[in-house]
């Protein structure tokens, strides 16, 4: 298996969702299991090794190919914008070094879309450190969203480490267009510009520019007499007195202006974007939910109660130690899986009451949308509060509590989370069991993230036991 950090972190992640159907006593003797395994063999346990044991235990066919269709479909993204921008370095650098014989190719053009590509790839660089996915259209048209919140967090880092492919793959094939050129072409290269720039300011410029490389290849910098000699203008048909050998004793400071500040740039900033990625997959592996609960499990001996007590005759225990809560006092609900549809209460029902819509048919990015513009409205409000709204029927979803534990990350530490299952009657209040299977879902969130709330509705109240109190 590999050690990449990215596979790390989405394998890792789909373990920890498939895990989320197995009990806790089971989890914990597996995962101490291998803890006194390593502990035997004298060696760490780590993320690496206990996948390699899952993938063991599972044995074959038990393994998910989520994380690995995940990185496929990256590697077509990179594969697609390299081609993209080797045939656009071609293309690009053949309208540039376009010569008819008559007018002159302009050195000023070629400084100026230098200046351009090093802009570019610092922004494409700078983007991801602030949130920014310019990129983010291409991959809706594509059909290609992310399939996990990990995924989610790291597509901007992706986006940046693909477009630098891109222009890595642009420099380098506009580089050995250029040395084709140059080889099969009389090319005549010269200077113009409309601003009144006399030639020594000119050839000022044109050694600050070529500082980098001026001690490895010293003919690749150009003369005073040489920036002299080569100024053309526009309106001018005649050469003058000018050595024709002059116009082409340019391409050296050509060729070493285009490794230098544009093919180095990027592959510079893609070795750097990709350690970009790489450091922000050992952060997210390091503070997923599920690698405290993994490490409590590895370190704390699994107890064994010696209970012989298996009547499968039994029913199960659908007691909770928690009871409805009131409705809190806010005007932010957010309507879960298409609940919005069908009428709702009427003390949800308030004029001012903003409705967001997520889950369900909902993308990952619409989902993403909806935490952030929320979290936007709780900053200004004193005492932040959120009501879910869902169908009561339907049993809490892992995808439910992804978007809970996103959420939490965005809103204030003191915002306070109200699920309301509805009844398929909205006047009624919901069945014991469905309400128990909500209330125990509240339980299992980690710190106490969310409590279940029933609007005032003229019902019988339900006791922390599960029994129905007069």
């Amino acid at each position: 298996m590999s050690d990449s950090p990215l596979r790390l972190l989405l394998d890792f992640d789909d373990r920890f969702q498939r895990d989320r159907d197995q009990s806790a006593a089971f989890l914990h003797r597996r995962d101490r299991r291998f803890a006194l395994d390593c502990e035997q063999q004298g060696k760490t346990p780590d993320v690496a090794r206990w996948l390699t044991f899952m993938d063991r235990l599972s044995g074959p066919g038990g393994r998910s190919d989520t994380s690995r269709r995940d990185l496929k479909r990256w590697r077509s993204v990179n594969t697609g914008f390299a081609i993209a921008g080797s045939v656009l370095g071609i293309l690009t650098m053949t309208g540039l070094l376009f010569y008819d014989g008559g007018q002159r190719i302009n050195i000023t053009v070629i400084l100026g879309f230098v200046a351009l590509q090093l802009l570019l790839a610092l922004a494409t660089t700078l983007q991801p450190l602030f949130g920014g996915q310019p990129w983010a259209w291409l991959l809706r048209r594509l059909g290609r969203p992310p399939t996990t919140s990990a995924l989610t967090r790291l597509q901007p880092f992706l986006m940046a480490r693909a477009a630098h492919i891109g222009g890595a793959g642009f420099a380098a094939t506009g580089l050995l267009t250029l040395l084709a050129m140059i080889v099969v072409q009389d090319l005549a290269f010269g200077w113009s510009t409309t601003l009144d720039t006399a030639a020594p300011s000119y050839h000022s410029l044109i050694r600050q520019v070529a500082t980098p490389w001026a001690w490895l290849w010293p003919s690749a910098v150009p003369s005073m007499d040489l920036v002299e000699a080569t100024r053309f203008f526009r309106a001018s048909a005649e050469v003058g007195g000018t050595d024709p050998q002059q116009w082409g004793q340019w391409w050296p400071f050509v060729v070493m202006l285009w490794v230098t500040w544009v093919l180095f740039p990027r592959v510079v900033l893609l070795a750097l974007s990709q350690g970009l990625l790489r450091r922000r997959a050992r952060r997210l592996l390091a503070g997923h939910p599920g690698m405290q609960a993994l490490l409590y499990r590895m370190e704390t001996p699994a107890l064994d109660t010696g209970s012989a007590h298996n009547d499968a005759d039994d029913l199960p225990d659908i007691r909770t130690r928690s009871a409805p809560d009131r409705l809190p006092d806010t005007n932010l609900l957010i309507c879960w899986a298409g609940t919005g549809d069908s009428p709702l209460p009427a003390a949800l029902e308030d004029p001012g009451t903003r409705i967001f819509k997520a889950g369900g048919r909902a993308t990952l990015a619409e989902d993403e949308e909806v935490i952030h513009e929320v979290a936007r409205a709780l900053e200004q409000t004193r005492e932040p509060a959120v009501v879910l709204v869902s169908r009561s029927w339907e049993p809490p979803t892992g995808e439910l509590q992804d978007f809970l534990l996103e959420a939490r990350e965005h809103w204030p530490r003191n915002t306070r989370i109200a699920l309301l299952p509805l009844a398929p009657n909205p006047l009624q209040r919901p069945a014991d069991g469905p309400l128990q299977t909500w209330l125990r879902f509240a339980e299992r969130l980690p710190g106490g993230q969310a409590s279940v709330v029933l609007p005032a509705l003229e019902a019988p109240e339900i006791h922390p036991t599960g029994s129905t109190l007069p």
